[in-house]
């Protein structure tokens, strides 16, 4: 089996996560703490959202300065919803920022619309650069991710306002508090 840079490079992002996701310490005898937002115990997994935004704001500004902003469609590193500690690098909607972080939601190529079934958790953004085989994406609109602007490890393509705009009106209220 050979190791690549690009292999270490991903064990190393995939274990500062899992630590970053793990219960903090606990002195015997005492309670968890609780953060603002009322919640206790573990932190949220790294890269979704956990609580109130607290500075967060929607917007499409795409800009070609080669930095990532919101209306751009990047590729990061994305925990599974069900194991934090894994996931795999994939297409990611930047919606916004929250402090120094972009709010972002992330793309799939497997149809969950079409002409017999109906997921209105995800919404159809047709195809684009982001995919160099040209497969029409849907963005998961109830899965909100706070990514790093160091983690994004390219930029895609600016996604059309048109399509952004039906993005955003298609986010569940209480994703954003």
């Amino acid at each position: 089996m050979a190791i690549t840079l690009r292999s270490l490079l991903s064990l190393a992002r995939r274990v500062v996560r899992a630590v970053e996701s793990a219960p903090p310490a606990q002195a015997p005898g005492r309670s968890p703490t609780r953060g603002r937002d009322g919640s206790a115990g573990r932190a949220a997994p790294a890269g979704r959202v956990a609580g109130r935004l607290r500075d967060a704001s929607l917007a499409y500004s795409p800009s070609s300065d080669g930095n990532p902003d919101p209306g751009e469609i990047v590729w990061t590193w994305v925990p599974y919803e069900d194991d934090p500690a894994q996931g795999k690098d994939r297409p990611v909607l930047l919606i916004g920022r929250d402090g120094p972080h972009l709010l972002g939601l992330m793309l799939t190529s497997r149809d969950r619309n079409n002409t017999r079934d109906r997921d209105g958790r995800y919404v159809d953004i047709g195809t684009g650069a982001w995919d160099r085989q040209g497969r029409p994406s849907e963005v998961k609109v109830d899965r909100l991710l706070r990514v790093a602007p160091a983690d994004i490890r390219r930029e895609g393509s600016v996604l059309p306002r048109d399509r952004f705009e039906r993005v955003v009106a298609a986010l569940p209220d209480h994703l954003l508090g």
